[in-house]
């Protein structure tokens, strides 16, 4: 019995036929490239909720946040991914003169869901560990209000702080801000039937 394997890709090809304008965006991981499927009607709302927040809440400090479409390249593990939303706060350093490809995020945010919660909690967050500017990983459910926040301490270690309920707010130290969870899932409707923050 033999088994198909992927053909393995070199990173510059893989980015020459993602700029080609391939219809569906994809991940690199090591050589082997994943197509990336499309998002829930919730997924959207709250990637687009706490995107604004947070722009809104930086508005003439010298931080960018950005949304799903800036690739981010993770060289010590041979990556490139599109995290949900991403910020920093240091002058963006690209990967080339195109300025598609980020270097240096502060703040990764992915928006869970039942398909990619264990990749992004296992060996997602694994891969973005290795970049030497993260220093927060948030994760954000779909399914209830609650925010994870993973924090770079000085020793490398990252500890995880959660808020959970409406009425709690998300801590991002890296960006030296606060939003409430009431204004992150603004119009989402759990599957209990619950609309949040009309």
């Amino acid at each position: 019995m033999t088994l198909k394997t992927q053909p393995q890709y070199g990173f510059e090809d893989y980015l020459a036929a993602e700029r080609a304008g391939r219809d569906v965006k994809h991940e690199y991981v090591n050589g082997e490239v994943f197509a990336m499927t499309g998002a829930s009607f919730n997924h959207n709302l709250i990637v687009l909720n706490l995107g604004s927040e947070l722009r809104a809440r930086l508005k003439g400090s010298p931080c960018y946040v950005l949304p799903s479409d800036m690739r981010v390249r993770i060289e010590a593990a041979n990556a490139g991914k599109y995290p949900d939303l991403t910020a920093l706060c240091d002058a963006p350093r690209f990967h080339d003169d195109r300025q598609d490809v980020l270097l240096n995020p502060a703040l990764i945010v992915e928006v869970l869901s039942a398909s990619t919660e264990a990749y992004d909690r296992g060996g997602k967050f694994a891969a973005y560990r290795r970049l030497p500017s993260l220093e927060e990983y948030a994760l954000v459910s779909q399914d209830q209000p609650l925010v994870e926040v993973f924090s770079r301490q000085s020793d490398g270690r990252w500890v995880l702080s959660e808020s959970e309920g409406l009425d709690a707010e998300a801590v991002f130290a890296s960006l030296g801000c606060r939003v409430a969870l009431r204004e992150i899932y603004n119009k989402v409707v759990f599957e209990h039937g619950g609309r949040e923050g009309d």
